[in-house]
């Protein structure tokens, strides 16, 4: 593959040109019809950080289902890719053990990709193939408890949260300042050909709480150190990443946000002067993520 140089530029062409191709009201990595996020059909581990935008994008893009492996671990679990059949890019950070690698090259059990702390690490890239691509496995994806369950694990979820959300008015926002989020009332939302109206509330709700967890106390996410004045911008990436991991993790439609286009432009400049941005927007969205599910009780969520 290269240099990790080289990677890091690979993957964000790749990410790049999902969402130039989406178009700008669309989304490469959005949760429809309460799939579930991308997950290792051998080990049954979720793909996470930038893996995840990566495999959302092939998804929508292909049409595939949410489980995905190695070619070495789809003939472990008795299937064969079929001939021809492309894979997809992820990549796994792993650390040296002596001056060697930790692990073989087929072995993408651990597919984490937040930004790896300092020390001596390695940066592999790994092929994989969704289900969809092969032939004499049957992957039993369990199914989704039905939407009232959802909307109401969603419930739970956000009130677990104790996050401070006032309803009333048109808009949906953060405001850093009063330390709240502010929302229309659930019944200002429409629903879409893919998702109900109720849908649509708790995804924008999800899009203010990755936000909401920016905050000094939280997970102190300042991004105009790095980007300057793209840091708005960039947060907005942030938080659409956040919103689409825990959509898929309660298994709720992620429904387009109308500022999407609008952010649409800077999104792609950064992306193109800055290989590593999308790394970090999905490393962060990630910790957001990660910081919402700590907050649940044992029974909130999935």
């Amino acid at each position: 593959m290269g240099s990790r140089t080289d990677l890091y530029r690979t993957i964000t062409d790749r990410i790049t040109a999902a969402l130039e191709s989406a178009g700008p009201w669309q989304r490469p990595w959005t949760i429809g019809g309460g799939t579930m996020m991308p997950a290792n059909a051998l080990t049954g581990r979720a793909y996470r950080g930038v893996n995840a935008v990566l495999l959302l994008a092939a998804a929508q893009t292909l049409g595939y289902g949410g489980r995905w492996a190695t070619f070495r671990q789809w003939q472990q679990l008795g299937g064969a890719v079929r001939k021809g059949e492309r894979a997809s890019l992820v990549i796994l950070w792993k650390p040296l053990n002596d001056g060697a690698e930790a692990a073989p090259a087929d072995d993408a059990a651990e597919m984490d990709t937040a930004e790896p702390a300092p020390g001596r690490l390695v940066c592999r890239a790994y092929h994989v193939f969704a289900a969809e691509q092969v032939e004499g496995v049957a992957i039993d994806a369990s199914a989704l408890p039905d939407l009232a369950e959802r909307i109401d694990a969603a419930e739970r979820f956000v009130a677990s949260t104790a996050a401070d959300i006032r309803l009333g008015g048109d808009r949906a926002f953060y405001l850093p300042s009063g330390d709240f989020i502010q929302m229309p009332a659930p019944a200002a939302f429409t629903g879409t050909q893919t998702s109900t109206a109720t849908e649509g509330y708790y995804a924008t709700l999800l899009h203010e709480l990755t936000h909401w967890t920016a905050h000094p106390s939280r997970c102190a996410r300042d991004l105009s150190g790095r980007f300057g004045s793209e840091a708005y911008a960039m947060e907005e990436l942030v938080a659409e990443l956040g919103a689409a991991f825990l959509c898929g993790t309660l298994g709720i439609t992620d429904t387009p946000r109308p500022d999407h286009a609008a952010y649409l432009g800077s999104w792609l400049g950064v992306l193109r002067r800055d290989a590593r941005a999308i790394f970090t927007a999905a490393a962060r969205a990630q910790q957001a993520a990660d910081f919402l599910c700590g907050l649940q009780e044992p029974s909130a969520g999935r």
